[in-house]
């Protein structure tokens, strides 16, 4: 979880001609898998394909930014008048906390090493809790231990194992004799 303290800085209403003085704020923000879901059903995209092909940059606008740091929030009833205070630097802060990954684990063969161009929604994401029998809670975990937990479950339940030359060539001798002997065959 993100806390991220807003409002610390004396604003300057330019109507008004006057100084308003901090009103510090503390958002609790979880980048997670209920995040993205509230996000997607108001934008109805996929949140983790807005990139540029080209550059890989967001192509999200700045409208879609503010609804998924809404969508993050954790506090009840924050004043939309909060979200206006965040500035470039708390935008960098929620970027990075985005990005992190926020796990000791690591994999030695690269993400989408299969070049699978799979749209992934968060529907998809949650067709990966079900078939894995991951608990519901994990919906709201940062994402990147989701994913990785996700990863592990993929791995560990891969039933097709490459068999090695020698223990490809002795189960087909095996098959081999077997028949030979159930046909009376020689060869």
């Amino acid at each position: 979880m993100l806390l991220l303290t807003i409002g610390e800085v004396e604003q300057y209403d330019s109507e008004k001609n006057e100084f308003i003085p901090p009103h510090p704020f503390t958002l609790k923000l979880e980048h997670s898998l209920l995040s993205i879901s509230k996000w997607e059903a108001i934008w109805k995209k996929p949140f983790l394909h807005m990139r540029d092909e080209k550059t890989g940059e967001d192509t999200k606008t700045k409208e879609q930014t503010m609804s998924y740091v809404k969508c993050m929030t954790l506090n009840q009833n924050v004043p939309d008048d909060i979200y206006d205070l965040i500035g470039p630097y708390d935008m960098r802060k929620i970027n990075d906390y985005i990005n992190q990954e926020q796990t000791a684990t690591w994999f030695t063969e690269p993400k989408g090493k299969n070049g699978d161009r799979t749209i992934v929604t968060s529907e998809l994401i949650y067709y990966w809790l079900v078939a894995h029998q991951i608990p519901w809670e994990a919906q709201k975990w940062h994402l990147s231990r989701l994913y990785t937990l996700i990863q592990i479950c993929n791995i560990k339940s891969d039933t097709k194992k490459k068999m090695s030359k020698t223990d490809l060539m002795s189960r087909n001798r095996n098959l081999n004799a077997a028949r030979r002997a159930a046909n009376q065959s020689k060869g």
